[in-house]
């Protein structure tokens, strides 16, 4: 059976090809009528899918994270790409390729586990050196370390994720070093690789990307810190104030509470990784978002819940301007856009996270009074 993959569907296709279904859901029609809504993935990316037609017949053949040929006829609808289905067959694992369903990095594998190795070998303290060399030699552990995803749904999300994302934090850590050669350099980087790896049995990646029992109920944070536990009792002399920052840098990368983080950070390393690693997660997350949409003319991206904002695509300003009355013919274009903005935006939730946190947001009711006798919270109070 041949494969047609998402990226290369085009509108108004037929489409008859194999697909690894995400997500499933029935849902009711105004006029009474069921029908279904699928979320179809390849390693290429994903395309939804509605059953308007037999859709109690289809529920009855196929699950979440199911297999299944799917045939349909392909059309843009609000910016996207939708497959309206009218056939589905369930399939065998053993008819289609594995390979072919989960996204990979766009980065070669041999060359990020190269450049994991020259990280490693460039951190001039022979503790650190010694403890990342010992998950290095873990050979279970690199291969999951360099085939995970970074997260479920959030950022980096294909197979080579984790390691990919903690490269480009280490890569970060290196260019603030150079700014601020005050910092311990080699406790950030090595901070910078080891703040995800409990991700590796946090998270579940066969056939989708998903949370292990003992991801749900301790977290990649915890689990990491056990990891780096498991490996320093291997190792003879390692300081302990050194293990306690490092350990830290794990417990503080989230920066608040309500994102997830038993502590908040409370060295300068911590400031930074805390940032850094915010960054990278943002950059991927919103490049993803843009790219998802290949087919939309819009010079905007759909709303993102998360972000709770729309993203423009600046391909447009990229082409030269040269004369006053393109840049008014753009203004008249783009200005219906945006003043349409605030009719179609959903409805905000009650609490949502922020797409950045300053600082001013953070000292916001706060007291400043170093010497006050009452101070807002006692270091003792942290969870």
């Amino acid at each position: 059976m041949s494969k047609i993959f998402i990226v290369n569907i085009r509108e108004r296709d037929f489409v008859d090809s194999p697909f690894l279904v995400r997500d499933k859901v029935m849902a009711m029609a105004k006029n009474g009528k069921p029908y279904m809504t699928l979320k179809l993935v390849d390693r290429t990316g994903e395309v939804e899918g509605r059953v308007w037609d037999r859709v109690d017949e289809f529920n009855d053949l196929f699950g979440k994270d199911d297999f299944i040929r799917v045939k349909g006829k392909a059309s843009v609808y609000l910016g996207k790409m939708q497959l309206v289905v009218q056939e589905i067959e369930r399939l065998d694992e053993d008819k289609i390729s594995l390979a072919d369903f989960l996204p990979v990095s766009a980065r070669d594998a041999q060359v990020m586990a190269a450049e994991l190795r020259q990280k490693v070998d460039s951190l001039r303290n022979p503790h650190l050196q010694a403890l990342l060399k010992a998950f290095l030699d873990d050979v279970a552990f690199l291969q999951a370390y360099c085939k995970a995803p970074a997260a479920k749904s959030m950022h980096h999300v294909y197979l080579g994720g984790l390691l990919e994302h903690s490269l480009a934090v280490a890569d970060l850590a290196d260019d603030i070093c150079r700014r601020y050669p005050d910092l311990d350099r080699d406790l950030l980087v090595a901070g910078a690789l080891l703040h995800d790896i409990g991700k590796v049995e946090e998270l579940r990646y066969v056939r989708t990307f998903d949370y292990t029992d003992e991801g749900k109920l301790l977290g990649h944070i915890v689990m990491g810190v056990e990891m780096i536990d498991e490996k320093l009792r291997g190792l003879e002399n390692f300081p302990r104030p050194l293990a306690l920052l490092l350990k830290h840098l794990l417990l503080s990368h989230h920066g608040q509470y309500e994102y997830g983080s038993p502590k908040r950070p409370k060295t300068m390393e911590a400031v930074v990784l805390n940032f850094i690693d915010d960054l990278d997660a943002k950059i991927n997350g919103v490049r993803t978002h843009i790219e998802k949409e290949p087919d939309s003319d819009s010079a905007w991206t759909s709303y993102h819940r998360l972000y709770d904002r729309y993203f423009f695509k600046p391909q447009g300003l990229s082409e030269s301007v040269n004369s006053s009355d393109e840049l008014q013919e753009r203004a008249a274009v783009m200005a219906p856009a945006l003043s349409a903005r605030p009719e179609t935006k959903p409805k905000k939730m009650d609490k949502k996270p922020t797409f950045g946190f300053s600082l001013a947001d953070q000292l916001k009711g706060k007291s400043l009074d170093l010497f006050a006798a009452n101070p807002d919270k006692e270091d003792g109070d942290d969870r």
